[in-house]
């Protein structure tokens, strides 16, 4: 394959970086696993129809905590963060075995793209050409199509740093994939930090002219994955505005401001306390209240107060999603909002060749001091 050579010096980049990873990855397992201490450690989780054989890694830190991602849909199948007396369980609803996890389209802790949330009519235009997307959710593109970024197998490697582990996933998506124009180069790096830190790394770059909006599919529980409801999580979003949406789920125009609304998570609310007020669960994009710099700030906070644990979540992303139509789960996509490509007033997803695309995403456990 051939690539201008503009657009080759990021495609490069990421896949040499990803071949540096290979390198130091089976070092990494094997220290790990040798000396038995925090790091990284690798097992199978199982084969697919055509006996590609899908890996699954836990990432542990001196805390205790362990996180399992597999590299199918580069996704979290478990998250194990302590109670405030020290008991550990799993706080995301990702599938407990390979056949589960392969029982049809299963999102959940998934990486979603090439463009998460919906595409208003499955296409877009770039200098002039229209694009037509594969159109899954009626009319509209939903989550990258019929075979998303979710439902693909991701090369991965551990990955180490002085006070984290974690594990890089890349992925090819060929030009013309569900209908997006050029080849793209997608990395999500997962690293898991000393002070409970879970950040997720995003980077991208392409040879034409696209369209790129990255998040991950978790849905959260921080009772633990068997609790039956989060309508008792007390949530604090970041975010004075949200945007109203169709019967379509794609947004109007304008945002609108939460002030006065069941949309007002502006003070810790619990998610029960009005969602009867709607006409269905919570499912819409909040602009998020940025702070100067790229460094992720603030986007939302959410509190189990049984458990004592706490989730705080920032980010790089100007919007984040808040869905609750999972009644024992509740997601907060950080991303970028609906249907930008046809929305010019909505910050730009129109990644560039010799562009680099570079997203974070942290969430941050802990426990309420009594």
């Amino acid at each position: 394959m051939r690539f201008p050579r503009a657009a080759s010096t990021w495609l490069g980049v990421l896949l040499a970086a990803a071949g540096a990873c290979a390198a130091q990855g089976a070092g990494i397992l094997a220290e790990a696993k040798e000396k038995g201490r925090p790091g990284v450690a690798q097992d199978r989780f199982g084969a697919m129809p055509d006996g590609t054989l899908v890996d699954r890694y836990t990432l542990t830190n001196g805390s205790g905590l362990r996180v399992k991602i597999v590299n199918r849909g580069a996704a979290i199948t478990s998250v194990e963060v302590p109670d405030r007396s020290g008991k550990l369980a799993n706080v995301t609803l990702g599938p407990d075995t390979f056949e589960q996890y392969f029982a049809g389209r299963s999102p959940l802790g998934a990486t979603i793209g090439r463009y998460a949330n919906r595409i208003a009519k499955g296409r877009f235009t770039i200098d002039g050409v229209e694009y037509t997307l594969a159109r899954n959710n009626g009319p509209n593109h939903l989550h990258g199509g019929k075979v998303g970024f979710d439902r693909v197998l991701w090369k991965a490697e551990p990955i180490q740093g002085d006070n984290w582990v974690g594990v890089s996933m890349t992925y090819l998506s060929r030009d013309g994939e569900e209908g997006y124009p050029g080849n793209l180069v997608v990395t999500v790096k997962y690293t898991l930090s000393e002070d409970n830190q879970l950040r997720l790394a995003y980077e991208a770059a392409a040879d034409k002219p696209t369209h790129v909006n990255l998040t991950n599919h978790a849905y959260w529980n921080l009772a633990g994955k068997g609790a039956k409801s989060v309508l008792d999580h007390q949530v604090t979003i970041r975010a004075d505005h949200f945007l109203p949406v169709d019967a379509g789920l794609i947004p109007l125009g304008e945002p609108r401001p939460v002030k006065g609304t069941p949309m007002d998570f502006t003070r810790p609310m619990t998610i029960g306390s009005r969602i009867d007020q709607l006409k269905g669960p919570y499912d819409h994009c909040y602009v998020l209240n940025k702070e100067p710099g790229k460094e992720p700030s603030p986007a939302a906070r959410v509190v189990e107060r049984k458990s004592g644990r706490v989730m705080e979540v920032f980010t790089t992303q100007p919007g984040v999603q808040f869905y609750t139509g999972n009644p024992r789960g509740l997601c907060l996509e950080t991303q970028h909002y609906p249907d930008s490509p046809n929305q010019p007033s909505y910050p730009s997803t129109l990644l560039r060749p010799g562009q680099k695309l570079s997203q974070w995403t942290v969430y941050k456990f802990s426990v309420l001091k009594r």
